[in-house]
C-alpha cells in the first residue's frame, strides 16, 4: 500500500543494517545530470557495510557506458548491462535524472531490480499545462538551448537552483561543485551530456507507473526548488509499493547535503 504521510515521521535513530533479505544486494547508486559518482561519497561513507556500486551515467566520466540510441530507454539499457548479477535483483537508489533512469530500469528490466530507493526524483521533470507539478517548462527550455551555446553560465545556474532551500547553502554549494562530472562545462558540450539535459526535458513516465511493482522508497527534500514536493507525492501515490519520506529544510541535494538521513532512510527501509 502507498504511505504517502503529510508530514514525515522522526527519522529512524538505528544505525543502518544489513539484516536479510537484502544483505546480499548491492545498492546501485545513479548519480544525477552533470555531476559524477563522487556525489554518493557522503552517502556510501553513512552506509558502512552495506556493498555499493556508483556508475558513471553515460557522457559523465572515463569508462561510463555507451548507450546504442539516445534518450531514456537507451540509457536504462546502457546501465543494465553494468549491473551486478544475481538473483536477488539489485537495490537501484537513483537521485534526480538518476531517479528517472531507475524507474525506467525497474520497468524495461524488472527481473534486475528488486527495490528502488528515488531521492529528489519525479516521473516527469517539466511542468505541465493539465497542473501537473515539475519545474516550469520555459525554465526547461532556457537551460536547453543555454547548454548548447553558454554551457559553463548554464551549468552555474542549474547549481544553484539544486542548492536553493538548503539549510546550509554554501557548505552545499561546495560540495556540489566538488561532485561534477569531468569538464562538464566544455564548448561545445559533449552531446551525450546534452542528451541527458533533454531526457530531463523530454520525458514522462506517468502513464507507466502502475507497471513499476518494486518496494520503493521515495526521499524528498520540503524545499526542492528543482522537484517540487507535489511532484515526489504525486510520484508516491502513483507507484503501487511506495513510501514518501521528507526531509525539512532540504533541497534538492539531499545525498550530498543530509547523507546521514538518507542512509537511516534506506536502512530503515531495507530491514
Amino acid at each position: 500500500m502507498n504511505r504517502v504521510p503529510v508530514s514525515s515521521p522522526p527519522l529512524p535513530s538505528t544505525a543502518v543494517s544489513t539484516s536479510p533479505p537484502y544483505s546480499s544486494a548491492p545498492l546501485v547508486l545513479l548519480h544525477g545530470w552533470a555531476m559524477s559518482p563522487a556525489a554518493w561519497a557522503p552517502l556510501q561513507a553513512q552506509l558502512g557495510a552495506l556493498p555499493t556500486l556508483a556508475p558513471a551515467l553515460p557522457g559523465h566520466g572515463a569508462g561510463a557506458p555507451r548507450p546504442q540510441a539516445p534518450g531514456l530507454a537507451g540509457w536504462a539499457d546502457a546501465l543494465a548491462a553494468t549491473l551486478p548479477q544475481g538473483a536477488a535483483g539489485a537495490i537501484v537508489v537513483g537521485w534526480s535524472l538518476g531517479g528517472l533512469l531507475a524507474l525506467e530500469l525497474a520497468r524495461r528490466h524488472p527481473e534486475r531490480v528488486a527495490r528502488l530507493v528515488l531521492i529528489g526524483a519525479s516521473a516527469r521533470f517539466v511542468a505541465d499545462e493539465a497542473g501537473s507539478p515539475g519545474l516550469d517548462a520555459e525554465v526547461v527550455e532556457g537551460f536547453r538551448r543555454g547548454f548548447a551555446a553558454e554551457p559553463a553560465a548554464t551549468l552555474k545556474r542549474f547549481i544553484a537552483l539544486q542548492c536553493l532551500g538548503e539549510a546550509d547553502r554554501r557548505r552545499t554549494l561546495q560540495a556540489v561543485g566538488a561532485a561534477l562530472a569531468p569538464h562538464p562545462d566544455r564548448a561545445p558540450p559533449d552531446p551525450v551530456l546534452a542528451d541527458g539535459l533533454a531526457i530531463l526535458a523530454d520525458s514522462d513516465l506517468r502513464p507507466q507507473l502502475g507497471e513499476i511493482r518494486p518496494p520503493c522508497l521515495i526521499v524528498h527534500g520540503e524545499n526542492d526548488a528543482l522537484m517540487p514536493l507535489a511532484a515526489a507525492q504525486a510520484l508516491a501515490a502513483a507507484l503501487p509499493a511506495a513510501e514518501l519520506r521528507v526531509l525539512a529544510g532540504s533541497g534538492h541535494a539531499l545525498p550530498l547535503s543530509r547523507p546521514a538521513d538518507c542512509a537511516r532512510l534506506i536502512g530503515a527501509f531495507l530491514q
